[in-house]
């Protein structure tokens, strides 16, 4: 309770069911580590992934009035990417607070980026089911705005939404990321992702996170197309 009531603490939010954030801080090594009903943080990721880019989207439509379309999505991406995400849980010290498989600790997990932006993205889900979108939106902005308003380095470049800007000025083609490989522990996982452009494969990559994967594949069929 003691440590549940720091990162309470550093997250300014209470919690009514401290379920939802055990559940938030359970990494799936250690799930199948323990095998005795204990759910993984993954779905919570994914609704924390939806939850969180449709609070930024909707931050920065009312807020860069003057902003083009092309200008929203590549500072959407830049607030919601892995290297964000993972920042703002570094910040808050996440990384201490996380259920890991012995292999997984003693690799690196409570460091990793991957590990530490799929959390975060828990969180978010967490307090939206305990506490009401309301609450999860105050809890995004006070991380993203001030990332928002700070000087970004003009050499950002998010590869999967400056290709999928180029091909959506085609409103027939169709942009696809299949997983085509995946190996190692659970500890230090790699991914092969394809990116296809209406069911041909354009570019290739690989990295320790399916997001990861997805940039690199992204940057190569960039670089064959010549940009």
């Amino acid at each position: 309770m003691k440590r549940l009531r720091e990162l309470e603490e550093k997250l300014g939010y209470t919690f009514q069911h401290p379920q939802y954030i055990q559940t938030a801080l359970t990494h799936s090594s250690y799930a199948n580590e323990v095998r005795g009903g204990e759910k993984s943080n993954e779905r919570l990721e994914f609704l924390g992934d939806s939850i969180l880019g449709a609070v930024v989207a909707d931050y920065i439509f009312r807020n860069c009035t003057s902003m083009p379309e092309g200008e929203l999505t590549k500072l959407k991406a830049s607030l919601v990417c892995e290297k964000a995400l993972c920042g703002f849980s570094r910040e808050l010290g996440v990384g201490d607070y996380l259920r890991l498989s012995r292999g997984e600790q003693n690799s690196g997990g409570r460091t990793r980026s991957s590990i530490l932006a799929d959390a975060f993205e828990a969180i978010i889900a967490a307090i939206y089911l305990d506490g009401g979108m309301e609450e999860a939106r105050k809890f995004i902005l006070r991380f993203t705005v001030p990332l928002m308003n700070a000087p970004r380095p003009k050499a950002f470049r998010d590869y999967k939404t400056v290709l999928q800007e180029i091909v959506q000025q085609n409103p027939e083609e169709h942009i696809e990321y299949v997983l085509v490989g995946e190996s190692g522990p659970d500890h230090n996982k790699h991914f092969v992702m394809e990116v296809h452009l209406n069911h041909n494969v354009i570019g290739k990559g690989g990295g320790h996170s399916k997001k990861e994967a997805e940039q690199q594949a992204a940057r190569e069929a960039l670089e064959l197309m010549g940009y």
